[in-house]
């Protein structure tokens, strides 16, 4: 089945010209960044990451669909994927279905429209905003678009320039604007779109939720895309098989599916022994993140109090790794979010029962980490999957209980526009409700028969309280139909 596949898709490959490569990236830049697109120059490196993204796979091949049929290669639509124009037409009139945002769409579709003479009186307009080795004659309107979403000068609810400079030449492209933006108005008053990631700070001792009020208070807003790296440390294989961490390929899969929506360039590094966790982390806290606005990073493993395990069985201390993020260590990221979210128990402890079922059918197995002194520097959260000296747990198929609460709450509460401190409290909430029944695992597992709850914690420094944003737009796009329509009822309700 495979062959056939990547048959398939070296068959389309060999049909696209480079104009067309250029359009297909344009569109799919709200799930490739720019700086993964730069070293595509084929067609088929080009599905080699779209696989990578998880954006076509075998049996799912709506996305390379969608975009056949927007750069109008019916006959490849057709020939090759065995679908139609009046079919994509229904398929995309679906709430969630399409992928390329409405923005992407009308940017594209101007492109498309605007003559070589027109092109020209763009570049020349553009002048003084856009250095002019940017601006040559071969390049295509695609690329100036580019051009000014990276030097800020069009953004998804902003068109202004765009529109001043149209309104000269192309009316009717300027009234297309126009009725995008009406329509965006629109949406905006039901769905909460928005573009931000806000970081607010309160002074030591004043909640998040009282005192000054939110436009008051100091933001970030998240203008690059991508917003920053979302690093995932997941060791799943260990030295002593008997410790493999089953399950935790799905912890994998989900945070990757959810940062990728909300547009950070998300990576994923697969066992890990203890040296080379330290090194990686090192390696990113050395990377320049003055293009970024945040830094998010994820460690799934076994561990001991204030210590990560390797694969190697030899452990990390969990407070180098957060050093490495300090101002003096990683000054492009001072001022900037640092997010860490560690999964694993932090102590071999039991919570005591609770009467609410899991409902995880497979077994259950422990992970160990207990929570560290987070080094003096601001702009820093952590948050751990359980409370110091008590253990957690993770379902061997289907990931572990904390992970996959903090995945569905940020699916269905960032476009709620709910921070991520009330976020992690509504997972706190979930997950210390849920009772890991030890009848429901087996002896090898090590688990108390006693029943337990499993209880996550969060903390920040204490004098630098976060609260922080995690929205994007077009929030609808990727997300499975159960759970828009169960946006659909809390926006209902919240307007």
């Amino acid at each position: 089945m495979s062959t056939v596949f990547h048959k398939l898709l070296f068959d389309i490959s060999e049909a696209l010209a480079t104009d067309e490569l250029a359009a297909l990236k344009f569109l799919s830049l709200e799930h490739v960044p720019v700086r993964k697109q730069e070293a595509i120059e084929e067609p088929k490196a080009f599905f080699e990451v779209l696989q990578e993204k998880d954006m076509i796979k075998v049996g799912d091949v709506s996305f390379l669909k969608e975009l056949l049929y927007r750069i109008n290669r019916i006959d490849l639509l057709a020939g090759q994927l065995g679908s139609s124009r009046e079919e994509m037409e229904r398929e995309l009139q679906i709430p969630g279905r399409a992928k390329v945002s409405t923005y992407r769409q009308l940017l594209y579709g101007i492109a498309e429209d605007l003559t070589p003479e027109d092109v020209k009186s763009v570049k020349f307009l553009l002048q003084e905003r856009i250095r002019k080795n940017k601006l040559q004659d071969n390049a295509s309107m695609l690329k100036v678009l580019m051009e000014m979403e990276r030097n800020g000068i069009i953004k998804e609810d902003d068109l202004r320039i765009l529109k001043d400079i149209l309104k000269e030449f192309r009316a009717d492209l300027k009234k297309r604007i126009d009725i995008y933006e009406e329509k965006t108005k629109e949406n905006n008053s039901k769905e909460e779109l928005s573009n931000l990631i806000c970081v607010s700070r309160h002074p030591a001792g004043q909640g998040a939720e009282g005192g000054t009020p939110h436009l008051l208070m100091e933001s970030y807003k998240m203008e690059n895309n991508p917003h920053g790296y979302c690093v995932i440390l997941n060791n799943h294989k260990f030295k002593n098989p008997c410790e493999n961490r089953e399950g935790t390929i799905e912890d994998g899969k989900a945070l990757k599916r959810v940062f990728e929506w909300l547009q950070f360039e998300t990576v994923e590094h697969m066992d890990l022994e203890a040296k080379k966790i330290y090194e990686t982390v090192k390696e990113y806290s050395k990377k320049n993140h003055s293009n970024m606005d945040c830094f998010v990073c994820f460690i799934l493993s076994h561990g001991e109090k204030d210590k990560i395990k390797g694969t190697d069985d030899e452990f990390v201390n969990i407070k180098d790794l957060l050093t490495c993020f300090s101002g003096s260590n990683c000054p492009s990221l001072a001022g900037k979010p640092k997010l860490f979210f560690i999964q694993a128990c932090q102590g071999s402890v039991g919570h005591p029962a609770v009467t609410v079922q899991e409902d995880c059918s497979g077994h259950l197995e422990m992970d160990a980490i207990p929570l560290p002194s987070i080094p003096d520097q601001a702009d820093v959260l952590v948050g751990m999957a359980t409370v110091e000296d008590f253990e957690c747990y993770r379902c061997i198929r289907t990931g572990s209980v904390y992970i996959q609460c903090l995945c569905d709450k940020m699916e269905l509460l960032c476009p709620l526009r709910k921070d991520i401190v009330t976020i992690l409290t509504e997972v706190n909430k979930e997950v210390g409700r849920k009772v890991l029944n030890g009848s429901e695992a087996d002896a090898k597992d090590n688990i108390n028969p006693a029943e337990a709850v499993y209880l996550p914690d969060s903390t920040m420094p204490v004098n630098n309280k976060i609260r922080i944003h995690l929205i994007r737009n077009n929030f609808w796009n990727g997300l499975p139909q159960g759970i828009q329509e169960k946006l659909q009822q809390k926006l209902s309700r919240s307007v």
